[in-house]
């Protein structure tokens, strides 16, 4: 039996379910060729960040006007710069040549902190060639302030205003810490989104115990944490129907890992850590599994597949939702006895 593999994702037909996520190397031609070469249906490019290009234009500014209000000949320290390449033309520079490389789509990432920003590098980004485009929506809300629905008014707006400035199809990245998620997501496609990306993974700063410093830590996903995703793919895809794209992000190590992903109803299952451990070529192992796995229980395409475990046809919905709580913690006592 052949197994077909293709999906559509955000518009886009893609020849495999798996997806290479943002990851740094992901804007390197050499590495998207060999995602390509490996059977990636797509590529996400790392996100560029608006942080980033406004901290290099401040430190552009304080260098070149260093000193000039005491000396008058700081004046002439520096030539005049009319332009200089920025993280964002650097983005789009890494991007054009991506596209130039390879045949599969390309997604492109945006994580901007003002509303112009968000707009204006979304145009950038659809100019210089994306097939699509994530919004990265991350950010921690610890003013105390700002209340949950004004923040989820400002996502909201943001994904509606970039909507009307980009016609290439657009996924919007979201955390799992929205007080009604289903609400929440259902809201984002209402705004324009044509799909959505389950979960943003938010990594948490450590303490150096010596110097007291708070200290970044970057800890690659393991496959535990894809039951969050999962969990949210299989209630949200029989309430946002076929129409809008949903991919499962976070932990995916294996072919049984995108199995799970497309059975609760993803379009695409994300891989980042995973390819980071074993390379771009773990992915060709993945498919041929995911292929034996389909071929045994005689699913003969992702379309047939997909979806067959959502809330909406498993035998016990609730199982997803409140009513497994119970269940969950009795596993323990059953996995000891």
């Amino acid at each position: 039996m052949t197994v077909d593999l293709t999906t559509r994702y955000l518009r886009l037909d893609l020849r495999s379910p798996i997806v290479a996520s943002a990851a740094p190397h992901n804007a390197e031609p050499e590495m998207a060729r060999r995602l390509e070469r490996a059977g990636v249906g797509a590529i996400v490019l790392p996100s560029l960040f608006e942080e980033e290009i406004v901290a290099e234009e401040i430190e552009l500014t304080r260098s070149l006007e260093q000193g000039t209000e005491v000396f008058a000949e700081a004046l002439d320290y520096f030539p005049a710069v009319h332009s200089f390449a920025s993280a964002a033309d650097r983005y789009l520079l890494a991007l054009e040549r991506v596209k130039s490389t390879v045949a599969i789509p390309i997604v492109a990432s945006l994580n901007a902190n003002t509303a112009g920003g968000w707009v204006a590098y979304a145009r950038l980004i659809q100019e210089a060639g994306a097939d699509a485009l994530e919004l990265n929506l991350y950010h921690v809300v610890a003013d105390p302030r700002r209340s949950a629905a004004g923040l989820e008014a400002r996502d909201l707006a943001v994904v509606a205003a970039v909507r009307s400035a980009i016609s290439i199809p657009l996924a919007v990245k979201l955390s799992p810490y929205y007080s009604a998620f289903a609400h929440f997501a259902g809201s984002v496609t209402e705004a324009g989104a044509d799909g959505l990306v389950l979960f943003n993974r938010f990594y948490q700063p450590d303490l150096d115990l010596e110097s007291l410093e708070v200290l970044p830590r970057l800890e690659l996903s393991q496959p535990w944490e894809m039951r969050l995703p999962n969990r949210w793919i299989a209630i949200l895809r029989p309430q946002l129907g076929p129409d809008v794209s949903l991919a499962a992000t976070s932990g995916a190590h294996s072919a049984g890992d995108v199995a799970k992903g497309l059975l609760v109803g993803a379009d695409v299952v994300m891989m980042t850590s995973a390819l980071l451990r074993h390379g771009p070529e773990h992915v060709a192992t993945v498919e041929a599994e995911l292929r034996d796995w389909m071929e045994t229980r005689e699913y003969r395409s992702v379309s047939e597949l997909r979806g067959s475990a959502s809330a909406s046809t498993v035998e016990d919905p609730s199982a997803f939702e409140r009513a497994n709580y119970m269940a969950t913690l009795h596993s323990w006592a059953a996995a000891e006895a």
